[in-house]
């Protein structure tokens, strides 16, 4: 038993702050909660948030030159990244999720390091998951064209110089999977990797890198087996433009044909949808999981989360592995996504209990596959996040300070205490405290380092990026 005495718990999206609780666990549950005599002044108790998308990534893109840059250059530098252990990468990556205040994440696998079988390199993502301590939803990533731009790769290739040309091809360019060969892929993966803290889910790309084969296949393959979904739709105006030319019936009308969309998928950013796509995703019961920070360092747009929630949709928040300040801030991107959508004046779009609904509760069903209404009560998993308040109200001017004023206003990674995932402490004062991170992210930044010394596509990645900028800009557009 662990009793946790708290200056304020706020035990749920929609509940107020209440002041001198007491926490009470056993195990990995909750078993009461309780008014507290004599609390101490310095512990804000609230769920643990959830990063409703991401993918995993053990370091910055920014770090090899992708900062700044509209997403459609940006995805090549993902290929400069050297092959690592995946076990240490993915290590890595999850801590950083467990130092910002996630105690549930979704990955997105859109690059594996290929030194096994995808499904044993899954079952070492996993490993590293239960060893850090985090829930992991984790999504096979499918993809069948349009490797280099949306359309065809032949005319980015010819007006390449030919040394680049070269390089380009033996790394962008090869045979993909068939679709029935995605599905036998994933179902494997799911063999080797399933359990009840990591959700093995199927992850096309996106509908401009996907075939209708492979979609109709994914569709087939979800509704056979109830596992979910994760996909991206509609993130930046280019593919705005290329699918309405391609899809003139509408994208997410073609999508509704195939009977993709369903309770069991999610949709990551949406940016670009439009009203009536809004109200069919909602009629069919589709998670959005929006990026706010992402969206913001690749120019993409800010989601419409206000036309969102209007329309009925579950949103949930994501990171992409950009936060704010590149750090995996969930607290920061709480903040965020709050300014940005909160409305102009007294005109309030989106309130900040939907804000805290978006990272505590939408998003465990759309990464776990349960639906689940995260609060801090008797019968509850013990998943804590507590925060230090002397240090987020270090100032003590008023005590009837509205405590979501400051943890909105204020509060970030920097202020996490402690965070308890199923009972168990898996970060305490800015320490992961089952796995030596300091270590692996060593070790993964040395392997990096010696990859990128000597890889020959970072002297090619500024012929592709001015000839693929040419493309966008060049062509017809909204």
């Amino acid at each position: 038993m662990r009793k946790i005495s708290c200056a304020y718990v706020l035990a749920g999206a929609h509940m107020p702050p209440s002041m001198a609780q007491e926490i009470v666990l056993e195990g990995n549950s909750i078993t009461a909660l309780a008014t507290c005599a004599d609390p101490p002044d310095d512990v804000l108790a609230l769920p643990p948030l959830v990063n409703a998308h991401d993918h995993g990534r053990a370091v910055r893109v920014s770090s090899i030159g992708g900062g700044g840059k509209p997403l459609e250059t940006w995805l090549n530098y993902l290929a400069l990244f050297p092959s690592v252990d995946p076990y240490l990468a993915s290590l890595v990556s999850l801590s950083h999720s467990a130092l910002g205040g996630v105690g549930t994440v979704m990955m997105h696998y859109t690059r594996a390091q290929g030194f096994t079988d995808l499904p044993t390199e899954v079952a070492t993502v996993a490993r590293a998951a239960r060893d850090v301590g985090v829930r992991v939803g984790f999504a096979v990533s499918m993809r069948d064209r349009n490797p280099l731009v949306y359309g065809p790769s032949e005319p980015i290739l010819t007006a390449l110089p030919p040394d680049v040309r070269s390089e380009i091809e033996s790394r962008f360019i090869r045979a993909p999977l068939k679709p029935a060969d995605y599905i036998a892929l994933a179902d494997a993966v799911h063999a080797a990797a399933q359990s009840e803290t990591f959700e093995v889910q199927y992850g096309p790309n996106g509908v401009q890198w996907c075939t209708k084969e492979l979609l109709d296949a994914v569709a087939d393959a979800s509704n056979r087996t109830g596992r979910r979904i994760h996909m991206h739709l509609l993130e930046t105006r280019y593919q705005r433009d290329w699918l309405d030319r391609n899809y003139p019936e509408g994208v997410v009308q073609f999508l509704d044909s195939i009977g993709f969309l369903s309770p069991r998928l999610t949709l990551a950013h949406c940016i670009w949808t439009r009203p009536d796509e809004l109200e069919l995703l909602a009629a069919r019961g589709v998670t959005i999981a929006c990026n706010h920070s992402s969206n913001l360092h690749l120019r993409s747009g800010v989601a419409p989360v206000g036309k969102m929630l209007e329309a009925g949709i579950r949103v949930a928040l994501g990171i992409d592995a950009i936060a704010f300040d590149e750090d995996d801030d969930a607290l920061r991107e709480m903040r965020v996504a709050s300014l940005l959508q909160a409305g102009n004046g007294f005109d309030i779009k989106v309130s900040r209990q939907k804000i805290l609904q978006m990272v505590f509760g939408n998003g465990h069903l759309s990464v776990m596959n349960q639906p689940r209404d995260v609060v801090l009560s008797p019968g509850a998993p013990a998943d804590i996040l507590l925060l230090d308040w002397s240090r987020i109200d270090d100032e003590k001017l008023r005590p009837d300070i509205d405590p979501l004023d400051l943890l909105f206003g204020r509060a970030s990674a920097d202020d996490i205490d402690e965070l308890i995932v199923a009972g168990r402490t898996i970060v305490k004062r800015g320490t992961v405290t089952n796995v030596d991170y300091l270590a692996a992210r060593k070790e993964v930044l040395d392997v990096m380092r010696k990859g990128l010394a000597k890889d020959r596509l970072v002297t090619a990645m500024p012929a592709l990026e001015q000839v693929i900028a040419a493309h966008y800009r060049d062509a017809p557009c909204c």
